[in-house]
């Protein structure tokens, strides 16, 4: 799996997002959970929820995937289960959160 290198990489991921300049193929599962470490890092758990459930479906509306594909309990599940890992590690950088989450949930789907 690929780690990020700095900071840059990880705001290139967000941003990409956010603008719809990534490709839906080209959205992996570990960006949805770095999008959501990104969210969540000056945000608190229902802010970073409203903020990706936003991009998500901007994203899909872009790229005119439908809506059906969205499921909003499994998007509070994530931004749940990334929270507790940020918060385990509260003196960790937003470089090196981030590489914990996508290390620890980069196989795993909820």
């Amino acid at each position: 799996m690929e780690r990020f290198q700095n900071e840059q990489e990880i705001e290139a991921v967000v941003a990409g997002f956010e603008s719809c300049t990534t490709g839906v193929d080209d959205f992996s599962h570990l960006d949805h959970l770095t999008v959501a470490v990104w969210y969540l890092r000056d945000s608190t758990p229902e802010e970073a929820f409203q903020k990706m459930c936003v991009g998500l479906l901007r994203f899909l509306d872009h790229h005119g995937v439908g809506r059906a594909k969205y499921d909003e309990a499994l998007t509070m599940k994530w931004i749940r289960l990334i929270h507790q890992s940020i918060e385990a590690y509260p003196s960790l950088s937003l470089f090196e959160v981030t590489n914990l989450v996508v290390d620890r949930f980069a196989g795993s789907r909820l």
